[in-house]
């Protein structure tokens, strides 16, 4: 019996130093960080001093303090249109490229698609800036053909917000809608044509359906992604209208108030969690 224990116990061993180190960095650098987050949002900052006692009283205040509440409601509206505009945008451009573009120019096509996750994220908002700023390029095209006597404001608006996260997210969303499209057999398509389907059923009933899995995930990694930033709106957006880690940046830097701000960050976190088991849940009933 010691005989035939020994091999499994060196499988478990072995196993075990293979997940270890992937263990202690999660707990050393998400675990123990997050609770000792979730622990200071329970104190409270009193005067210039964080006193640590046990209390609601920072999520209380979310909900007191209207302009918590607005930056959510920020947040929210502007990354359901960031991601909802995204895989409209995605999904044709990810269509094309695997459907029409021939096989041996595909990955050519993906390169110059993802071409700009090769500059940096901050400079990409500030060449968002030069465009769409009074005196950039859409301005300026504007006036020199007539449409406009003077410039638009473009920039520091939340449609300028908008438009720097979509640029982005529309690359991440086509590199997940296209894998999921690569993966479709032909012959689904030529099934439902045999049955008298027209190539927009076939797409409405066929091909969207058994794509759903790879809009589902890039939509979510553009959720999370986008709630949670605060360069892009920062620059883009201005202080015209903040958006949730703009305030509690604003609680760090100028209040100091690390108790309040990792409220909010634990309440910014919760959202995300609860719409990652919304897209979980729906994904498995579809899969049933």
């Amino acid at each position: 019996m010691t005989s035939l224990a020994n091999p499994n116990s060196g499988e478990r061993h072995k196993a075990l130093a293979f997940v270890l180190p992937a263990v202690v960095w999660t707990g050393a650098f998400f675990v123990i960080p997050f609770a000792f987050m979730a622990a200071m949002s329970l104190w409270k900052r009193v005067g210039t001093k964080t006193v640590q006692t046990w209390s609601l009283d920072n999520y209380f205040d979310f909900f007191a303090k209207s302009h918590f509440f607005d930056g959510l409601l920020n947040s929210l509206e502007i990354t359901l249109t960031v991601t909802l505009l995204s895989v409209l945008f995605a999904y044709p451009l990810a269509w094309i490229i695997a459907m029409r573009v021939p096989e041996r120019w595909q990955r050519a096509a993906l390169l110059l698609a993802i071409l700009p996750f090769w500059t940096s994220y901050v400079v990409r908002s500030y060449a968002w800036m030069l465009v769409l700023g009074r005196s950039g390029i859409i301005n300026q095209s504007l006036m020199s053909a007539g449409i406009i006597d003077e410039p638009l404001e473009l920039a520091s608006t939340r449609a300028a917000t908008i438009i720097g996260f979509v640029h982005f997210f529309v690359m991440l969303l086509t590199l997940t809608i296209y894998a999921n499209l690569k993966q479709l057999s032909p012959n689904y398509a030529r099934a439902a044509a045999d049955l008298g389907a027209s190539p927009l059923r076939t797409f409405i009933h066929v091909i969207l359906p058994l794509t759903t899995p790879g809009i589902m995930v890039g939509a979510f990694l553009t959720f999370a992604l986008c709630i949670g930033d605060y360069i892009t709106p920062q620059i883009l957006g201005g202080n015209n209208e903040l958006v949730l880690p703009q305030i509690i940046m604003l609680q760090i830097g100028r209040r100091a108030d690390l108790p309040a701000a990792s409220a909010l960050a634990i309440i910014l976190m919760l959202i995300v969690s609860l719409v990652y088991l919304l897209c979980a849940r729906w994904l498995k009933l579809e899969r049933a």
